[in-house]
């Protein structure tokens, strides 16, 4: 996510970097290269202009402090404004506290909106939501099925009616979910361009049917300053809450994400980068600066930990690391809470100064698989024991998993240096800082 980005901003804010003061003239020549980055970037105009100034304000004349180098206090200062920039704080989805709670999404056709649909019952349903799906797509071809599958996926009820009217479709969702006893509603609306009137005004009579607490903008942030514009559009006449961005794992720019929020005037509130219905974040201005200038987000990769490590005790594996019985069964289970944090380069890019180590680096997400497909090749003795794996079961093991010898080599040797690394914990148990999460 923004690789590019802040790649391009690390090489800029080295120019200050050894300087004994901030001065006019190298707070000039720097911010000068961060505003064409900026531009490059596709951020729109004015935000990169009034951007640029309000650092300038703020560094000016500032002396540096003890221990801190003229490229840390500019960093920090484009952090802050960069957090501003990106809506300052957090801002909760609004659930109605008595009550149905309604949320409308809207958006332009292509933008991810029914994904983001069951992305965002799947979060709620895990936060003991009784949530309900409703299909009020009838123009695109598929899309209640899209909708059906998703809701499928993740056990949730999707309604939908035969006759080809959105806002009877709206006010009959309304009657079937108060008589069935949900609490959360999700609207998943048709597709549509902010010039075609018709369509503009279907949606904003739905909005007047279901009176939402939450109306949530969808928007592709690949498309740049065209998000930006077709959020402004929509805004004016829908008039809506707060804004979802999806496709973030391919922008390395991040022109839409710098600006919407000032060019708009409403919080973005979710950001997704993934297709699986895990990949959504809810969104933290703070943490999404850190990540452009290449400081990682620790916060969330911990919280993702924590979302993932909820049904396997942490004693259990402590008390396994203490009689050294950490075995194939035991790494199985974490490679499969691994897998539900998300891709592997995601998770890497929230680690402090890896970002843009692993640009170009090639991480293949598919390699847990293998790693699963050659355990999952084992007998339950082999698991639990690997120093019976001689050279006829590792190579059953390799015809059953569809691997090469050199891979099943490979993996219990990298197991065998795993436990010898996580005997160590056995006399002294885990650190305190694992004490906090649980394991699945």
């Amino acid at each position: 996510m923004f690789e590019e980005l802040s790649l391009k901003l690390e090489t800029a804010l080295k120019k200050v970097t050894g300087q004994g003061k901030l001065t006019e003239a190298n707070i000039s020549d720097t911010l000068r290269e961060i505003r064409r980055i900026l531009l490059d970037a596709d951020v729109n105009y004015k935000v990169a202009k009034d951007f640029i100034e309000h650092v300038k304000v703020r560094a000016l004349g500032k002396e540096v402090i003890a221990s801190i180098s003229p490229g840390q206090l500019i960093t920090k200062i484009i952090y802050d404004e960069l957090t501003e920039l990106l809506g300052g704080g957090h801002q909760e989805l609004q659930i109605n506290p008595s009550g149905i709670t309604t949320i409308l999404i809207v958006g332009l056709q292509g933008s991810g909106k029914t994904t983001f649909c069951g992305k965002l019952a799947k979060k709620l349903t895990e936060q003991k939501r009784k949530v309900l799906l409703v299909a009020a797509d009838i123009y695109r071809p598929a899309a209640i099925e899209q909708l059906k599958t998703l809701g499928k996926q993740i056990e949730i009820e999707v309604f939908s009616i035969e006759e080809k009217d959105a806002r009877k479709v709206a006010t009959e969702s309304l009657i079937y979910a108060k008589e069935k006893n949900y609490n959360t509603i999700i609207f998943d609306t048709a597709g549509r361009l902010h010039v075609d009137e018709q369509m503009m005004l279907e949606v904003s009579d739905i909005k007047n049917i279901v009176n939402p607490n939450e109306s949530l903008f969808v928007v592709d942030s690949m498309t740049g300053q065209d998000a930006v514009n077709s959020a402004k559009a929509f805004n004016e006449t829908v008039n809506f809450d707060g804004i979802v961005l999806t496709k973030l794992d391919g922008d390395s720019r991040g022109g839409a994400a710098l600006s919407i929020r000032s060019v708009v005037g409403k919080p973005i509130k979710f950001i997704s980068n993934g297709e699986k219905l895990e990949n959504l974040e809810i969104f933290y201005p703070d943490r999404l600066a850190s990540r452009i200038l290449g400081k990682g987000d620790v916060i969330s990769l911990v919280e993702k930990a924590q979302a993932s490590f909820e049904d396997f005790e942490t004693e259990e594996l402590e008390e396994k690391l203490r009689k050294n019985k950490f075995d194939f069964d035991d790494f199985l289970k974490q490679i499969k809470v691994i897998k539900k944090m998300g891709s592997l380069s995601s998770l890497l890019g929230m680690i402090p100064g890896l970002g843009a180590k692993i640009k170009n680096a090639p991480i293949d997400d598919n390699a847990l698989v293998k790693v699963e497909a050659i355990i999952n090749s084992m007998t339950k003795e082999e698991r639990s024991t690997p120093k019976v794996l001689n050279g006829n079961r590792r190579k059953r093991i390799a015809r059953g998993s569809g691997t090469s010898i050199q891979d099943v080599n490979r993996l219990i040797k990298q197991f065998s240096e795993m436990q010898r690394m996580m005997s160590s914990f056995s006399k002294k148990g885990l650190p305190n800082s694992m004490r906090n999460f649980k394991f699945n």
